[in-house]
């Protein structure tokens, strides 16, 4: 079985793949620093002999050279996410999300890995309105975030074409799932979402929540991650995936089906009435992945649609977040 290296892999995305690389049987090994990601995610895994952690920063190359050593796959999902917060500090995104990874991309191929499989971002699409979004049409980026995913996909182009190194990059479109973050000043909005609601309290929507996003279920994520790294056909190697539903739910929609499933649980929750607040810069307006390439090429087709998923968040919300 394959030895895979998680960066990243304490985060929300990174533990989830982690969970079902190892029910696989495959060997796991877990790069983290834990500025984002939190030990009680892995620490099931402890002990476990398919399992090793590697406490450390990928900014940091001796670090990540030793991560890399008897890798058959990297599944690159550290960085630092979310648009507000690289636009409050660019630099430090920057560091992570460009000089992390062409740390993993020069040790991977140092290693001789077989491939890397990298958290590439729908950001990238920036200012371009051509909807549904596909790989080949992009626009300006909006945000220093958007710009660093974007440089990451044009050093894992440069690194398939000099060094031959293998990559596939996925352009995650608003993943949502168990053990997603809702604490902190850039939490995602389901989860966030969730706890306000549980609390009683009116969640704050930016904007006139007309904007819509493409949600998905961080089981497609798995099945995506899991494709990508087995791919044999080389017409589905060094490129980029959208990795999404290909549908669209505007936010006021979305915190309507939050309501629904968790008046399952608490009747009170479905009278909570909505805050409307100003819109976020550097937000695009709507997002909506064609996925048209991801089943060509690597025979992807999504478990969860946008309802399937939220009622199984909500259950594990439900369950471990009150």
């Amino acid at each position: 079985m394959y030895k895979i290296l998680i960066t990243g892999g304490a985060g929300f995305i990174g533990s989830n793949l982690c969970d079902h690389f190892i029910s696989e049987g495959a060997q796991v090994v877990v790069l983290d620093n834990f500025s984002t990601g939190f030990r009680h995610n892995i620490e099931h895994h402890f002990g476990n002999p398919h399992f090793s952690l590697i406490e450390g920063d990928i900014r940091d190359f001796e670090t990540c050279r030793k991560a890399c050593t008897g890798i058959d796959y990297v599944l690159h999902h550290a960085a630092l996410g979310s648009v507000p917060r690289s636009i409050n500090d660019p630099i430090t995104s920057n560091g992570v999300n460009v000089g992390g990874f062409l740390n993993i991309l020069v040790a991977a191929r140092d290693a001789k890995v077989k491939r890397v499989v990298y958290a590439a971002s729908s950001s990238t699409y920036g200012d371009s309105e051509t909807l549904p979004k596909v790989e080949d049409v992009i626009g300006k980026p909006l945000s220093p975030y958007a710009v660093t995913k974007y440089v990451n996909e044009l050093y894992a182009d440069v690194f398939s074409k000099i060094y031959g190194v293998e990559s596939i990059g996925l352009r995650y479109f608003n993943v949502f799932g168990k053990r997603q973050n809702p604490e902190g000043a850039y939490a995602a909005v389901i989860p966030k979402f969730v706890i306000q609601l549980i609390n009683h309290e009116s969640p704050v929507i930016n904007g006139t929540g007309d904007y819509s996003r493409d949600f998905t279920y961080i089981g497609n994520v798995i099945q995506m991650n899991e494709k990508a790294m087995l791919a044999e056909n080389p017409q589905a190697v060094n490129t980029i995936y959208n990795t999404a539903v290909g549908d669209q739910t505007t936010l006021n929609t979305l915190v309507e089906y939050l309501k629904e499933n968790l008046a399952e649980f608490d009747p009170e929750i479905k009278n909570i009435e909505i805050v409307h607040g100003p819109a976020r810069s550097g937000d695009i307006p709507h997002s909506l992945a064609s996925i048209d390439k991801a089943k060509k090429l690597l025979n992807y087709q999504p478990s969860h649609g946008i309802k399937a998923g939220l009622k199984e968040s909500v259950e594990w919300y439900w369950e471990n977040l009150r």
